[in-house]
């Protein structure tokens, strides 16, 4: 058998549809963890793209000939990944900043270490709850919705075809709502029970001028506090399996708004 016998165009299929892969799959939420070697990563995107190459892949005839439609390939592939990720990645920032607004109402905004995930620091609580989330989001297989959605992008949008026009942007901003919305649903049921307890002290210390209201506040705002960080992960629960249920007309949405063959 002569190994060198090879179609060029099934060879520049291969590159493009490597080339969706690796710009793409690592922006994703689950997938884009920075703490993972890049020899991991690059070997992930050679099998994966070896595995659905035979049944999505991008004609070899989209490769530009000229280096300047290369370029401009790469950045429609980032701006597709970018807007893809950034879609999954308003959940989990509003379950996050929810996360550290409880933090600064029970007294542990101080307390905080660096995130391996993200590189930057992070408050215990919300790095507690958006540890929660992403486990639960991986047991109700949220992670092959995100695989899923980026298959179909082959199937949407050509390679170079991105297309952004008013829709997209209506989309995003409607997401970014949705993340405001999320957090003062997390932080809601924490802010009615620590004002509660602030009442219950304030009328203490009318009531007893002596007693030392700081010394039984801090702790019982704590105890409070962790209490209903207890509650709400039903809560986040639900949340989570009501947004997996919704990722893919969400993500179908998003393809054909930036669809060529839609506008």
């Amino acid at each position: 058998m002569d190994i060198f016998n090879f179609d060029p165009a099934a060879l520049l299929s291969f590159l493009l549809t490597f080339l969706r892969v690796s710009l793409i799959i690592f922006m994703l939420p689950v997938f884009g963890v920075d703490g993972l070697p890049n020899q991991w990563k690059a070997a992930f995107c050679l099998v994966f793209t070896m595995a659905v190459w035979p049944m999505v892949s991008l004609p070899g005839a989209a490769m530009p000939a000229h280096p300047f439609g290369v370029a401009v390939l790469i950045l429609g592939e980032l701006v597709l990944g970018f807007i893809l990720g950034l879609s999954v990645r308003f959940f989990f920032s509003g379950i996050q900043a929810g996360g550290e607004l409880v933090a600064m109402q029970v007294g542990f905004s101080m307390i905080t270490f660096a995130d391996p995930a993200s590189g930057g620091q992070t408050g215990v609580i919300a790095h507690l709850l958006y540890t929660v989330t992403l486990l639960i989001f991986l047991c109700l297989d949220g992670h092959l919705y995100l695989l899923r959605a980026f298959t179909e992008t082959f199937r949407w949008i050509p390679a170079g075809g991105l297309l952004l026009g008013d829709s997209i942007f209506h989309q995003v901003l409607r997401l970014a709502g949705m993340m405001y919305a999320l957090t003062i649903k997390v932080i809601a049921p924490v802010m009615a029970a620590i004002f509660l307890v602030e009442l219950a002290l304030a009328l203490m210390s009318r009531a007893a001028p002596q007693m030392h209201i700081m010394e039984v506040g801090f702790p019982l705002k704590i105890a409070v506090g962790f209490f209903f960080v207890s509650l709400l992960f039903s809560l986040v629960a639900q949340d989570i399996r009501e947004y997996i249920v919704g990722l893919d007309p969400l993500f179908s949405n998003l393809l054909r708004a930036m669809s060529p063959g839609i506008q």
